[in-house]
């Protein structure tokens, strides 16, 4: 048997003066998209903020309900207000930001299962990998592609071998 490695490389800023000038709004965009979550339950507000290719910033945030799979992450709410707003236009890069009721998270957060995979698709639609930039106080990981965060992902590919 053979054993492979899957190597991921993930870019690390310790500040966010070390962003470029567009990541560090993007990051800011997702702070503020945070701030306007509604999150009464969990107290863990989430916000993203993605940039097109078309040069429009769409912001999302988590949206809590009482019956807790109703509930949206942050960053299916952007994606799916541009999908629809902007069919056939690629996404370049996604920041999210989380905090709860101490600030914002210390560590980064990274997207969950479920929106690893809604991104994929939209990555595998366009074709061009999707930057993910994710924020906390202390750090910021980016990485290149959304495929680095689900490797031995399942897509459309899948369906039809």
């Amino acid at each position: 048997m053979e054993t492979r490695h899957i190597d991921i490389k993930v870019e690390v800023a310790s500040s966010l003066d070390e962003l470029e000038t567009a990541d560090r709004e993007l990051v800011m965009r997702a702070q503020k998209a945070a701030s306007r979550a509604y999150a009464p339950y969990s107290q863990f507000n989430v916000g993203a903020c993605l940039l097109l290719e078309n040069g429009e910033m769409i912001e999302g945030n988590n949206q809590e309900n009482a019956s807790y799979p109703c509930g949206c992450c942050a960053e299916r709410t952007a994606l799916n207000y541009a999908r629809s707003k902007f069919p056939g236009t690629a996404v370049e890069t996604i920041a999210i930001a989380a905090f709860n009721s101490d600030g914002q998270m210390n560590t980064p957060i990274p997207p969950c299962g479920i929106c690893r995979q809604a991104l994929l698709e939209c990555e595998a639609d366009s074709g061009r990998p999707i930057r993910v930039i994710m924020n906390g106080k202390s750090l910021t990981n980016i990485v290149h592609s959304v495929a680095d965060l689900l490797p031995l992902s399942f897509d459309k590919k899948n369906l039809n071998e």
